[in-house]
């Protein structure tokens, strides 16, 4: 078991005063409005939970309340369907994350299930990995895979290829009194990249934030937006999680949406509403955006990808758009949103 919070102390502060910087310098600009270029994968209603793609360019989607992974090829066209003949021990009973290791393997945390299901890349059953209610999944190399979930009592547990607990780590936050519902305020969502970092953003926490953990538990980053500008977020949170220490089933608004990863380059996303910040891989923020349809709909990010020259954004209530990420060469000029600051 490794311990993340001495070098995460050395670094928390430093990375928290960057955001503060980065976020004044954004308040004295307007967000960037991003328009979509064109609706993915039309076939996919509402109610995407997550996506992911593997290295030939396939897209994997999990619905809610779906029995299986939709898996579409480069061109859009469905392929088939996760699992490939459903049965008692495959069939998804209550997806809420996936991912797709350098093998093709798929890798789906089910949560009514109590396990990690795991496919081949032909779609058929292998193994599953059993965890108490897991919330999300990322698939680390040598078949570990990196799992959070509701009853442990470190933020990420990390198991083998043969299905045994490998390593833990991440500290929770204090922000409750009640231990059930600081631990329910903990839960996060997980990406990664190639270079082997593991990013857990926190999906409660008042103050939007996100840590960097290289694949061993280490944390070298950590972003902590605790400025004017998530004032009235982290104060709305606060009150609910005071109105809940009585007991009862906790019940949030998620604060950060979605999180993606540029795999090369580590740069991330962070979707707080419906805004979407963008941040270098050192924690400097380099831009705000704001995302619409074609017709002018507001998309707020349930899950997304970040592609060399454009962003898949998955909206629980449109579908999945393709959105040109700035700074890439067939990205439009940024135009300075237009919008009024009361509609962020």
């Amino acid at each position: 078991m490794y311990n993340s919070r001495p070098m995460l102390c050395r670094f928390t502060a430093l990375i928290c005063l960057a955001a503060l910087a980065a976020a004044a310098s954004a308040d004295a600009q307007s967000d960037t409005d991003l328009e979509a270029r064109q609706r993915l994968l039309p076939s996919v209603g509402p109610g995407v939970v997550a996506l992911c793609r593997d290295a030939a360019g396939r897209y994997y989607v999990l619905t809610e309340r779906s029995a299986a992974v939709e898996v579409f090829d480069a061109q859009g066209r469905l392929a088939g369907k996760i699992p490939a003949t459903p049965s008692k021990d495959a069939s998804i009973l209550y997806g809420v994350d996936l991912d797709v290791d350098g093998l093709g393997r798929v890798y789906v945390a089910d949560r009514a299930a109590d396990a990690i299901k795991v496919f081949g890349p032909d779609g058929r059953f292998e193994r599953r990995i059993n965890i108490a209610a897991p919330t999300a999944v990322a698939a680390l190399p040598g078949g570990e895979a990196a799992v959070t979930n509701l009853r442990s009592q470190r933020l990420v547990t990390v198991f083998n290829a043969e299905g045994r607990i490998a390593r833990e780590f991440g500290d929770p936050v204090d922000v409750a009194e009640r231990p059930a519902l600081n631990r329910y305020v903990n839960i996060g969502r997980l990406a990664r990249d190639l270079a082997g970092h593991l990013y857990y953003s926190f999906t409660y926490l008042p103050e939007p934030t996100v840590r960097r953990y290289d694949r061993f538990g280490y944390s070298d980053l950590e972003i902590a937006l605790n400025t004017l500008d998530f004032l009235p977020t982290a104060q709305a949170t606060r009150r609910e999680i005071a109105q809940q220490e009585r007991g009862g089933i906790p019940t949030l608004k998620p604060v950060v949406g979605a999180l993606g990863v540029d795999p090369q380059s580590g740069e991330m996303w962070l979707a707080i509403g419906v805004r979407l910040l963008r941040f270098a891989p050192d924690g400097t923020e380099r831009g705000s955006y704001l995302l619409f349809t074609k017709d002018g709909r507001r998309i707020e990010p349930r899950a997304l990808l970040v592609e060399p020259a454009r962003l898949v954004v998955a909206s629980a209530l449109l579908g999945i758009f393709e959105i040109p990420r700035p700074g890439s060469p067939a990205a439009p000029p940024a135009v300075p949103s237009a919008k009024p600051p009361s509609m962020r």
